[in-house]
């Protein structure tokens, strides 16, 4: 028998069983729609597919991390609500799934959901999870990594919604002490949000365009802060480090001295002055590596430093040298847009 769309529609509407189990169940059922949906009944499908048409953006992250501190697991799982993820079961869910991942050293999604767990398959069980729990459940994403020359840590945020893990070599430092700063860094990238370790790591045709939208928004600000006569932005000449040539660097110590000479400082003292001139340069002129470049932020406890500043400082007080080599940041929710998909125009992409 010929098993129409429209068949699939009403089967899917009286059930709420996914399109392509509709299609499944009347073909097995000759298009008998009584036993179609007895079908569905007896596999259990219609509640985990009908909630499985609905968006989860809500959910939490979770982070394994293995006693060497040399391998760390993140996975965020998304819910329908907020409500079910405070639920004690999904929260077991997300902290065994990011176990597991660990565990099996599962690369994809497809390894995941193929992967034994409890005696069943990984999206077997999360099927049964979904129905017994009552929501719509993915496994959005999820990444590890590993840090054999050296030592990672991981933090999340006390809402369960932000984690982070950062690795590092460690040449010559206590992997223990570096482990906890590391920590201390993990609390900075959840709050400060940096997409990446270095301006090393943007793109030169990024950095220029991004330049020229920043400019353009500090000018406008101005315009405000003028009318209110409050001091303006500085309007910066560069916006990452990725442009700051050392002909660029070269001048702008020319410059300083030519400044300094101006005013009338004894030049024995210019040594003492220029660092710091220099400093403030790169901060007027890095601003775009503070808002997107972990090492380029300042520092949330400690706002007159930058990140890489403090690594550098933690690196001799430990006696070592502390490389950033590995940053993961995952937010609950992030990117994710509600889509609106046409019923018929769904069914013909599916069923065909």
């Amino acid at each position: 028998m010929q098993i129409s769309s429209a068949m699939v529609k009403e089967l899917r509407e009286s059930t709420g069983a996914g399109m392509m189990e509709c299609k499944k169940a009347l073909v097995e059922t000759n298009g008998d729609m009584e036993k179609a949906v007895d079908y569905l009944r007896e596999k259990g499908l219609g509640k985990a597919a009908k909630k499985a048409d609905r968006l989860a953006s809500e959910g939490l992250v979770s982070i394994a991390i293995n006693k060497e501190l040399t391998k760390a697991t993140v996975v965020e799982i998304n819910s329908e609500t907020d409500f079910v993820a405070k639920n004690a079961q999904f929260i077991s869910l997300v902290e065994n799934t990011a176990q597991h991942i660990q565990d099996k050293s599962i690369k994809t999604t497809d390894e995941l959901n193929a992967s034994m767990i409890n005696g069943v398959k990984f999206d077997e069980n999360l099927k049964t999870q979904i129905a017994t729990i009552g929501e719509n459940i993915v496994v959005r994403r999820f990444a590890t990594v590993e840090q054999s020359n050296g030592v990672l840590n991981g933090y999340i945020h006390s809402n369960n919604r932000v984690a982070v893990i950062i690795g590092a070599t460690c040449e010559g430092a206590d992997k223990s002490k570096v482990a906890d700063f590391l920590r201390q860094l993990c609390m900075h990238a959840a709050a400060m949000k940096p997409q990446v370790i270095s301006y090393k790591d943007l793109d030169k045709d990024f950095v220029e365009k991004e330049f020229i939208a920043l400019k353009a928004e500090l000018e406008k600000d101005n315009e405000e802060l003028s009318r209110l006569g409050k001091p303006l932005h500085h309007i910066p000449h560069f916006a990452s480090r990725l442009q700051l040539s050392d002909e660029v660097m070269k001048k702008a110590t020319e410059d300083i001295k030519a400044e300094l000479k101006a005013e009338g400082k004894p030049e024995k003292i210019w040594d003492h002055i220029i660092p710091g001139k220099i400093d403030r340069f790169v901060a007027d002129n890095t601003i775009l590596d503070q808002r997107l470049t972990l090492l380029g932020q300042f520092f949330v406890m400690d706002d007159k430093k930058t990140i890489e500043q403090v690594i550098n400082e933690k690196s001799k007080e430990l006696g070592g040298k502390i490389t950033i080599t590995n940053y993961v940041r995952f937010e609950v929710g992030e990117g994710l847009e509600k889509k609106s998909e046409d019923f018929a125009a769904e069914v013909a992409a599916q069923i065909g």
